[in-house]
């Protein structure tokens, strides 16, 4: 064998080795740089629809959960609240929903899906505050007229229990519905109504 074909076949393979290390380090450096542009875990939860088990949330009894960077309240409506909505019609802005802060499907007296469960962004369409739930008027500060539901201790805007706004108050329309679905009878999906409820 001549020197000539043993360094031919040194350089084949060093030039094979070399390329090959070369392929394995542009990987290695391309992988975490692609993984970067891809949206976190975080930012893909903040948009993503939102599982909620509502089996335990009591008569009357408010649950806060995170959609979106925004507090939704699932509420849990008892009969005597449900039998106040239709009492102050009049002194409502929009008592009928008329504007589109709620899905077609929610588009009725309770603003709901089934009667007894609202759901419901927890931001005031004033200013962006969160209200404060006040299920009956404990608090005569608030005024006779109010039945009571969800108030605004940032500029006073008063919401009944099917979140709609009262005449009168800062806030010019009815707080935002999300779009949801059940899953079963204790479990909703915030965020996704892709059967239409």
């Amino acid at each position: 064998m001549s020197n000539d074909a043993v360094d031919r076949n040194k350089r084949r393979f060093l030039v094979a080795a070399t390329t090959a290390m070369g392929g394995v380090a542009a990987a290695a450096v391309a992988v975490p740089f692609v993984s970067s542009m891809l949206p976190s875990e975080r930012a893909k939860a903040a948009g993503a629809p939102v599982e909620v088990n509502i089996s335990k949330v009591e008569p009357g009894m408010l649950l806060a959960v995170e959609w979106r960077g925004k507090p939704v309240w699932v509420v849990n409506r008892t009969k005597e609240m449900l039998d106040m909505l239709s009492k102050h019609d009049d002194r409502l802005v929009d008592p009928t929903s008329d504007q589109p802060q709620q899905p077609e499907y929610c588009k009725n007296p309770t603003r709901s899906i089934k009667p007894q469960y609202l759901v419901a962004v927890g931001i005031c369409t004033h200013l962006g505050c969160s209200p404060t739930y006040r299920k009956d008027v404990a608090a005569a500060d608030l005024g006779a007229d109010w039945p009571g539901g969800f108030f605004c201790p940032c500029h006073g805007s008063r919401f009944d229990l099917a979140v709609r706004v009262f005449k009168g108050s800062p806030a010019p329309t009815n707080l935002v519905i999300p779009p949801y679905k059940y899953l079963s009878d204790t479990r909703l999906l915030i965020g996704d109504d892709s059967k239409g409820a």
